[in-house]
């Protein structure tokens, strides 16, 4: 597909993907450009124009060749996105989905699904709020020729999980596990959670394959102006992924133990096991349920009546 550029009407971008709406309001774009170019807004908007393209053309699929990015706009295009989910998104899907879920004291799954919510919000605002302090604040003292010896952007890339993932499994938990009947809101909260986990999967995307790059790229440069021994990065431990299979009886104690909020060893002792059979049972009932979480098995103990409400810890 032909790759956007500068030239471009700004208007002909938006018809050809929408999603571009929230690119230009993560660049301070708005609306109400009527027949102006990409190169006249940007200029207009003090918006790095190749930066800008480089975005739109990733996010859409296009060819493009990102070498050309300026990292002080494409950091405050990411921390403009983070504040997004925070403040604005993430609340509003947690407002939508207490109105669409019944969370009385009698509906133990939806009380769940809250809970399992607001601890993946707090994940999410913890790897945002190091990715503000700790990454972009390092890259920005590198634009001052500023290089720490103890850090590098690829230490950064290896940790960097895709935070939507678990927002997929609370998705795939409400529409495989929460009470059957008609629920308008509820539809309605399911599209919001998947326009947010496509969303935050993109922003993920244009973290690992712009910016990580174009910051290898800077540290390449300055190190050649001031030598440095770089520190080995962690390696990254990459699972693969299995068919769903049966769980056996050991594998639903286990599910139970950890509903009740055990750690490995209280199983390993309940049940005379060893905490590497322990260990080795979880794995397998990740791979064979794919939840990932404490939260998502204690949501799927309750549904499948392996433990009762009263045995869990809600703390």
């Amino acid at each position: 597909m032909k790759k956007y550029l500068p030239d471009d009407k700004m208007r002909s971008l938006i018809k050809d993907n929408s999603s571009l709406l929230m690119v230009m309001s993560r660049f301070g774009i708005s609306l109400g450009f009527g027949e102006k170019s990409v190169k006249e807004i940007c200029s207009h908007t003090d918006v790095d124009c190749p930066t800008f393209l480089a975005v739109a053309n990733f996010i859409s699929g296009k060819e493009n060749e990102s070498t050309h990015v300026s990292l002080p706009s494409l950091i405050n295009y990411l921390k403009r996105a983070h504040n997004y989910f925070l403040h604005f998104n993430l609340p509003l899907i947690r407002r939508r989905l207490i109105d669409a879920i019944d969370c009385s004291d009698t509906n133990d799954v939806a009380f769940l699904i809250l809970k399992f919510y607001d601890g993946y919000v707090t994940e999410v605002r913890r790897h945002m709020e190091y990715e503000n302090k700790k990454v972009f604040a390092y890259v920005e003292n590198l634009l001052h020729n500023q290089l720490d010896e103890h850090y590098n952007i690829r230490t950064f890339a290896n940790k960097h999980n895709h935070i939507e993932t678990k927002l997929k499994e609370l998705k795939d938990i409400i529409i495989q596990y929460y009470p059957e009947k008609e629920n308008d809101l509820l539809n309605a909260v399911l599209f919001d959670i998947i326009n947010c986990e496509q969303d935050l999967n993109s922003h993920c995307l244009v973290e690992d394959q712009l910016f990580v790059p174009a910051v290898e790229r800077l540290e390449k440069e300055v190190k050649s102006q001031i030598p440095v021994h770089p520190t080995a990065a962690p390696t990254n431990l990459l699972q693969s992924e299995d068919k769903l299979g049966t769980l056996s009886e050991r594998e639903k104690e286990i599910i139970a133990c950890v509903a009740k909020g055990m750690s490995n060893k209280e199983i390993a002792d309940t049940l005379c096991l060893s905490i590497n059979t322990v260990t080795t049972h979880r794995r397998n009932i990740t791979r064979k349920l794919q939840i990932h979480t404490s939260n998502g098995l204690t949501i799927y103990a309750i549904v499948n009546k392996l433990v009762e409400l009263q045995d869990i810890n809600l703390s």
